[in-house]
């Protein structure tokens, strides 16, 4: 596999993706290609809300298209289950405008 810079050290880990129309989707990297494109498998999209706590929508196994990621991260498992994710609130992430 080739692509995105660091991203070989990442497969088979958990990774955060904030898509371009702002969604967050939390799964384990499982591929990826030249163009970014990336397999996620075990993935969940992230919902933010000022009203409720963050709702987690499952995807299952999920692709990506390269051209449609803004920012990929390495997810801390450990900090992550720490958090309560039924209390956070937060604004949804606005759309990138290139």
């Amino acid at each position: 596999m080739s692509g995105g810079p660091g991203l070989e050290s990442l497969v088979d880990q958990t990774i955060s993706v904030i898509t371009n129309d702002g969604r967050n989707i939390v799964g384990v990297l499982k591929g990826f290609d030249q163009a970014t494109n990336i397999i996620l498998d075990e993935s969940h999209e992230r919902v933010y809300s000022t009203k409720e706590g963050v709702t987690q929508l499952v995807l299952g196994l999920y692709i990506i298209r390269g051209d449609n990621i803004s920012v990929v991260g390495e997810l801390d498992e450990e900090l992550d289950s720490q958090l309560d994710l039924s209390n956070l609130r937060a604004h949804p992430l606005k759309p990138v405008i290139h």
